[in-house]
Parts: C-alpha cells; sequence; structure tokens
C-alpha cells in the first residue's frame, strides 16, 4: 500500500465540529481530568469534570482548564459563567474510586442544581476560596483565577481558565515513604475518545530516565547498521543515543560474552545473518537495561 493511500489527510475547515471534536479527542490521550468546583455570585455551587485540562508552571503554581462552548444551541457551561462572577476554583484529580460519580456530575443538569448532591461526593470546605473541594479525591488544588481567555465564538471554542494554586490538599494514603505521589496509589483517571477512560495498572507504567544530567550521544553518532536495524525500534535506538558516549575500541575488544564465540561457530563474522544475532542480542540487553553492554554487543560487528 503506498504512503499515501495509508494517511487520511483532513481540512477541519471542511467536517463538522462534532467530527472535527472526534478527531482531537480520540488522538490526543489519554488526557488528565479536572474535576472543578466553582460558586456563583449568588452561592450557587457547581462541580464538573473538564479534560481540556494541565499543569502549566511551577513558580507561580498554574493549572488551565477549558470549558468549552457547547456545539448545540452555542451556550457556555455554568463553570465559566461561575468563575466570571468569582474568580475562584478548585481543581480535584480524579481517582478509578469515584469516576463513575465525576461522569455523573458531567451531567447537564438545570442552573442552581449542585453536583455534588447528584453525584453523592462530599463537599469540604476549603481554607484560601469559597468553592468547596471534592472529599474523595486524592488531590485537590485551591486556586484563584487569573484570568480567562476565550478562543473563539463558535460552537466547541475553549476558553482557557488559568488558574493560580494558593492551596494544596494531599491525601497521605498515596505518598511513599519518601513523601512523593505514588502513581499506583493515586490511581488516576484519564479521558481518551467517545465513552473511553483510561486508568493506571502496574503494568502500563514504565521509566525513562531524562537527559538532563548528561548529553546523549544521539542518533547522528550511532553506527548506520545500528541507525538502520530492521531489529532495533525506536525506543530501542532511543535508549541507545541517550548514552554519554560509545564504549572504546578497548573496552568492545576485551568485552567476553559466550553469546559471541557461540554466534562466530555459527555465523561467519562478516555474514548478515552474525549481524543480526548481534542485533536481537542488543535489543534483549536494552531492554533488561543493560545499555552498556547492548553497545559492546553492537560494536562487535565490522
Amino acid at each position: 500500500m503506498s504512503e499515501e493511500r495509508k494517511i487520511l489527510s483532513i481540512n477541519p475547515t471542511e467536517i463538522s465540529t462534532p467530527e472535527l471534536h472526534g478527531y482531537l479527542l480520540g488522538a490526543v490521550s489519554p488526557r488528565p481530568i479536572a474535576l472543578v468546583s466553582t460558586i456563583s455570585a449568588s452561592g450557587d455551587v457547581n462541580l464538573s469534570p473538564f479534560s481540556f485540562f494541565n499543569c502549566f508552571s511551577a513558580r507561580p503554581p498554574i493549572l488551565i482548564f477549558s470549558p468549552a462552548r457547547r456545539v448545540k444551541g452555542n451556550t457556555i457551561k455554568h463553570t465559566l459563567e461561575n468563575v466570571r462572577e468569582v474568580r475562584e476554583a478548585v481543581v480535584s484529580i480524579v481517582s478509578y474510586d469515584m469516576a463513575e460519580q465525576m461522569s455523573l456530575s458531567s451531567t447537564e443538569y438545570d442552573k442552581g442544581v449542585n453536583e455534588f448532591i447528584k453525584s453523592g461526593l462530599t463537599p469540604v470546605p476549603s481554607l484560601k476560596i469559597k468553592p468547596p473541594r471534592v472529599e474523595e479525591s486524592p488531590v485537590s488544588f485551591e486556586c484563584k483565577v487569573l484570568d480567562i481567555k476565550p478562543l473563539g465564538e463558535e460552537g466547541g471554542a475553549g476558553n482557557l481558565v488559568i488558574c493560580e494554586v494558593v492551596y494544596i490538599h494531599v491525601n497521605k494514603q498515596i505518598l511513599t515513604q519518601e513523601g512523593k505521589i505514588d502513581p499506583l496509589k493515586l490511581d488516576p483517571v484519564a479521558r481518551l475518545g467517545g465513552n473511553w477512560y483510561s486508568k493506571l495498572n502496574k503494568e502500563a507504567l514504565f521509566e525513562i530516565e531524562k537527559p538532563v544530567r548528561m548529553k546523549g550521544i544521539g542518533f547522528d553518532q550511532m553506527p548506520d547498521h545500528v541507525k538502520s536495524s530492521t531489529i532495533l525500534t525506536g525506543n530501542n535506538l532511543g535508549r541507545l543515543g541517550n548514552i554519554e558516549q560509545l564504549p572504546d575500541a578497548n573496552e568492545v575488544g576485551n568485552y567476553g560474552d559466550n553469546f559471541l564465540k557461540e554466534i562466530k561457530l555459527k555465523h561467519p563474522p562478516t555474514s548478515m545473518e552474525y549481524k543480526e544475532a548481534l542485533h536481537r542480542k542488543a535489543k534483549d540487553l536494552i531492554e533488561q537495561g543493560k545499555v552498556e553492554e547492548a553497545w559492546m554487543v553492537l560494536l562487535s560487528w565490522k
């Protein structure tokens, strides 16, 4: 199949808003969920989830969520009305144990209906602001609204609510012994497209050491036979490229491994079979976290 036939190319101005919404939210996922509690000038409390949400700064601590204009009727949500009147909000993180209640709070109830009551979630007084926080949430952020930036006037247009965190509440049960948030204990729920959500499990987690303490060699410094490998994946190559320097010739020459001796007995050292065996061995070593050993094996190819 040609590359052109593999790709569906779409001009966003030529499809309907619901179709565009589906492609955006289906592809940009998983997205964290902000369960936002607000209060109107008359004292009505509102609770609603938003997956157009993330953290954008640490000092000052800034969170942004975006209540989009409804496609049907092009009206705005009660959350947006409230933060325009009272520029405060609590952003609560959603754990799996409260996912169904979070979803229930997204129902389009009439103005003035308290979603805390409808969802059965428990309001707890905040310390610095008027809107209550959600007791069941593992982490809640009390926020002052710094600015509201409308992104358009049509149905589907977002409104960036820029919030500065003024107080943080963390359930101690989700912390490690070192006092850091344990992702498995946090058990956050994320939003995908349509009716789909995701949750964490241990098998879904993996670590990548950040390349901040050293400068990796990068792809451009790798031998051609490594970069063009049909066995090593992009992830494998990325891990190889994060090493600070390649082993020198003496290190490679002194590297003793029974595996190398065995494959030399099976395949001539200049054959493609020999090279592929080296690459398969290197792949196994990379996936065990033995990147330096993987390089020793790869550099054994002449």
